[in-house]
């Protein structure tokens, strides 16, 4: 029986998600000593790793396939990449027993939130620009924010040959700034800034959608709650996967984020399987960034 939390899971919730019965039926399955793992006699708590073999009252029990989907604080650093040659690759950080890719990407130097999953067939109706879905950064630059600064950041600035689109933009404080995209341009916000004779000194992705990313700490990582989920799939239900829903689809009305805070702590107990830390070194102080939501 494999203890590690990063690649196991509670016992009750791996026979659960086979289907033939909810996990309070399952805590009473192994309370009355019907369940084993690996042939031993198992006890409330135990957790399940990959190549463990579960079963009930001597019948296999086999999980069906579920669907992951995951968000990521990234910490400075990791990649966002599933290539193994890259040794600072997401896929090694998080440490996952099952195959996950991330949905877009963060520069190696910001860190912040960013969504893994097993899902293919949601990614592009998430990443595509025409789709209009939000994401949040706290941006630090090198030199006091002037009004001039805000006002072409938010108008659109030329870079790789395009002039990126309008977008909210807000001064923090004297040298950072808030700024809400729905493009997902090749370091677009650290070239926006070079464009005015600014540097990126720190970058940080605060919220994806309706996601937010709240009290997840750097390097740490959770499963998207039921109800994050429920709204995501509201807001692509109309999305296309396709490259013309950038460019010649007309925008689809789209269902505004009810901008909910992210799960608290205390919506995680100790029994819970959808709070996950990847290492306690990759702890870090948050404070520098806020993501306390805003209203505009």
């Amino acid at each position: 029986m494999d203890t590690n939390n990063q690649q196991s899971i509670n016992l009750n919730k791996y026979i659960s998600s086979s289907g033939i019965c909810s996990r309070r039926e399952a805590e009473k399955f192994i309370s009355e000593g019907r369940v084993t793992i690996n042939g031993k006699p198992t006890q409330l708590g135990n957790r399940v790793a990959k190549k463990d073999v579960v079963k009930l009252d001597g019948t296999v029990v086999r999980p069906k396939d579920t669907v992951l989907y995951i968000a990521l604080n990234k910490p400075v650093g990791i990649v966002s990449t599933t290539d193994e040659r890259e040794p600072d690759n997401i896929i090694k950080h998080i440490n996952y027993p099952e195959r996950l890719f991330p949905i877009g990407r963060l520069d190696k130097p910001s860190e912040g939130l960013i969504f893994l999953t097993n899902d293919g067939d949601i990614v592009n109706k998430i990443l595509r620009a025409g789709n209009n879905h939000e994401k949040e950064y706290f941006v630090s630059v090198n030199k006091s924010i002037s009004d001039d600064f805000i006002q072409k950041m938010g108008n659109g600035i030329p870079i790789l040959g395009v002039v990126t689109q309008k977008c909210l933009v807000e001064k923090v404080s004297d040298k950072i700034f808030k700024i809400v995209l729905t493009q997902g341009l090749n370091r677009q916000i650290r070239r926006m800034c070079e464009y005015l004779e600014y540097e990126v000194t720190k970058l940080k992705r605060t919220r994806i959608m309706n996601v937010e990313l709240g009290y997840l700490q750097s390097g740490d990582w959770r499963e998207l709650t039921e109800e994050e989920m429920k709204e995501i799939n509201t807001m692509i239900a109309t999305s296309s996967k396709t490259e013309e829903a950038s460019t010649t689809a007309p925008k689809p009305k789209q269902v505004k984020s009810k901008r909910k805070q992210a799960p608290t702590k205390n919506d995680f107990n100790k029994k819970s399987a959808s709070f996950r830390k990847s290492s306690p070194k990759s702890k870090r102080n948050n404070s520098s960034f806020s993501s306390k939501k805003k209203r505009w």
